[in-house]
């Protein structure tokens, strides 16, 4: 004879441990968004920087940064919302200077909500490239 004692309790254990196991692949899928979030920012920061130390002019340099760091974050599919333009720093642009570039980007995070994270984080990343020592530059207007 068989006993009727255990019948159902697969069924139990599994509606019981699902929301457990949702709610922590939902904070590694949150901690990875963060993370890769916060990489993509530093990459176009450090190529935008890159991209305003090949310019001539100050005034070309903010242009190719903010230029560079839009066509970046678009092509990573990093979606900063209300976020303010990257800052571009030329006030060493001369031979032997430095530029940098600071991006703040916004990222919507208010799918994860359920899991405690914050419906909007803010991801900030700068990036130095220095000038080079023997070159030209145009008019520093």
């Amino acid at each position: 004879a068989r006993m009727r004692g255990d019948d159902g309790f697969s069924t139990l254990e599994l509606v019981i441990i699902t929301p457990f196991l949702l709610a922590f692949v939902l904070l590694v899928v949150g901690f990875g968004r963060v993370t890769h979030g916060r990489q993509e920012v530093q990459a176009a920061a450090a190529a935008a920087a890159r991209a305003a130390s090949l310019a001539n002019t100050p005034g070309q340099a903010q242009t190719a940064a903010q230029q560079e760091a839009a066509a970046d974050l678009a092509q990573a599919g990093i979606s900063c919302q209300s976020s303010p333009p990257p800052t571009v720093d030329t006030s060493q642009f001369h031979a032997g200077g430095q530029v940098t570039v600071t991006i703040t980007c916004v990222t919507n995070l208010s799918d994860l909500t359920v899991v405690g994270f914050p419906g909007h984080k803010t991801l900030t990343a700068s990036a130095t490239v220095p000038l080079e020592q023997y070159r030209q530059f145009g008019d520093q207007g």
